[in-house]
């Protein structure tokens, strides 16, 4: 990869973040978390979590009890999640799609030379117990695939292939599929991916550039107090002090 096109995917990089990430939680999650139904209220912990969070019990502490962590955390850790072939197709132009059932992305590894038939994931613990078999039955269907018309396919040659986090910080469900397939996390896959042993740090950074041009307070502030409202109309007066 040389260095126009090093730029141009970090200039990719910047786009889908505006365009896909970033739109999508303004917009589709801030909606969302507007609308006391879409949450699942644990009426043992709510009070106590708007008191932790402000010192007293209003709609409006209520409320950024609920709002926060969903819109801090999970709509766009989950929005992230879902997005992150569509995030590598649209980085590359597309041109690293897979046919395979069961794999995302087929690429020449910058490390060895060979083609690796990859899932993409986002992060560290975006697996559950359940997702294990399903995956290694995937790669030993590729490897069956592979035997049949004989291809030279070797083990390290299926990666899982996860886009942000460290290797201390996987989870046990991707420690369990390692024992079998290779599972390359953050800084090492990016490399392996563009041959450039930075450019975790450079797409980072890049995506952190977007960052500055946004700010959410307004929609946020918008968000917890159309939900204050209607938790003031629902939950009976002497809930709050």
């Amino acid at each position: 990869m040389d260095d126009q096109q090093r730029i141009k995917i970090l200039n990719n990089a910047k786009d889908f973040f505006r365009n896909e990430i970033v739109n999508s939680h303004l917009e589709g999650a801030t909606k969302r978390a507007s609308s006391l139904k879409s949450y699942k209220i644990n009426p043992f912990l709510l009070a106590y979590l708007a008191n932790f969070l402000e010192g007293t019990s209003t709609p409006e502490s209520f409320a950024k009890a609920l709002v926060f962590p969903r819109l801090l955390s999970t709509s766009i850790t989950t929005t992230f999640g879902n997005k992150a072939q569509k995030m590598i197709s649209e980085l590359f132009d597309g041109m690293m799609g897979s046919v395979v059932q069961g794999i995302d992305i087929e690429f020449i590894d910058a490390y060895d030379g060979r083609k690796k038939y990859c899932q993409l994931k986002s992060g560290p613990n975006t697996i559950n117990k359940d997702d294990v078999k399903t995956i290694i039955d995937h790669f030993q269907s590729v490897q069956n695939l592979a035997r049949t018309n004989n291809l030279d396919l070797r083990v390290d040659d299926m990666i899982i292939g996860v886009l942000y986090g460290e290797t201390n910080e996987l989870s046990s469900h991707y420690k369990k599929i390692n024992d079998r397939f290779p599972v390359i996390i953050g800084k090492e896959f990016w490399s392996r991916l563009t041959g450039k042993e930075n450019f975790y740090f450079e797409i980072s950074n890049a995506i952190g550039q977007v960052a500055l041009e946004i700010d959410g307070s307004e929609k946020l502030q918008e968000t917890i107090d159309t939900l204050a409202d209607e938790i003031r109309k629902v939950f009976p007066s002497d809930t709050f002090s």
